[in-house]
């Protein structure tokens, strides 16, 4: 069962009931100069689509902000502390002042109603999702357990969440763009070596493979690697294959014979390969 702790936190907060400006004395409503507000440092939203910002700058010109942001005052003004999706397209609609509401909240509760405003929205990415995650756990020091708790989830799905973390950055942006979804994220963490897990997403994303089919590529590239004997090959050896998976964003194999070896690259596409031309300066 999902509880809704946070979000009674923040609805305890914003007055019931506060949907318009049409009363801002009787509503605690307060019109401020949208100049003054700054946006919340804690926001753990890092993207915003435009589309969705026009869509509701349009609204706000027609209608005004019918549901007003919450603020907290600053030695600047205010800071946002939910609301800044309102914020930004109000300002795209030209408004000069926003219906707010003004509370005092510290740095704790900001970060958590900032958290929380998205992921029961569901307006978060999962790496967004997870940042926050974190960020409750780094900056607040709270168990896994707690945030749970705290957000009405099960404690799973936040050590689950914050293991994508895990992933190397540009497999995270992969996310973050929804080039790959969570789940296939999920399935690369299976893999050892960030070099491995980064050109498995590459070549994820090139076949358009399904999550299930991920999963099952995984398993197959687990069920060889332990199936090969590892004696005859050293730790040298696959340090340096993890530096060179990591530096040429692919999977890279060191064969070594009595005398000599070879080194193999993987690409997925003609355009993988003319990345690793353009790298090792072919191009």
């Amino acid at each position: 069962m999902h509880r809704k702790a946070l979000g009674k936190g923040l609805e305890a907060l914003i007055p019931s009931g506060v949907t318009s400006t049409m009363e801002p004395a009787k509503a605690g409503v307060a019109e401020i100069a949208i100049a003054e507000v700054e946006p919340n440092p804690h926001q753990p939203r890092t993207r915003f689509e435009e589309s969705g910002l026009l869509e509701l700058a349009t609204s706000i010109r027609a209608t005004g902000v019918l549901q007003p942001i919450l603020v907290r005052r600053s030695s600047g003004g205010y800071q946002v502390v939910a609301g800044e999706r309102r914020l930004r397209a109000a300002q795209l609609a030209g408004s000069q002042t926003i219906p707010a509401i003004v509370k005092d909240v510290d740095d704790r509760e900001m970060l958590e109603l900032a958290l929380v405003e998205n992921v029961q929205r569901e307006d978060l990415n999962a790496i967004e999702e997870a940042k926050g995650y974190q960020s409750l756990v780094s900056s607040l020091g709270m168990t896994h357990d707690q945030v749970a708790t705290r957000v009405g989830k099960h404690r799973t799905v936040i050590t689950n969440a914050v293991r994508l973390l895990g992933l190397p950055v540009e497999v995270q942006d992969m996310v973050s763009r929804g080039t790959l979804s969570a789940g296939h994220a999920r399935a690369i963490l299976g893999l050892e070596s960030s070099g491995e897990q980064l050109a498995t997403a590459r070549y994820v994303h090139s076949k358009g493979f399904s999550v299930r089919r991920t999963e099952a590529l995984i398993t197959r590239k687990l069920r060889r690697k332990h199936a090969r004997p590892r004696t005859a090959r050293s730790s040298a050896v696959a340090e340096l294959e993890s530096k060179l998976q990591q530096r040429f964003s692919t999977r890279v194999v060191i064969r070594q014979g009595r005398k000599g070896g070879k080194v193999e690259f993987e690409y997925y596409s003609h355009e993988d390969l003319e990345r690793l031309l353009e790298a090792w300066a072919v191009l």
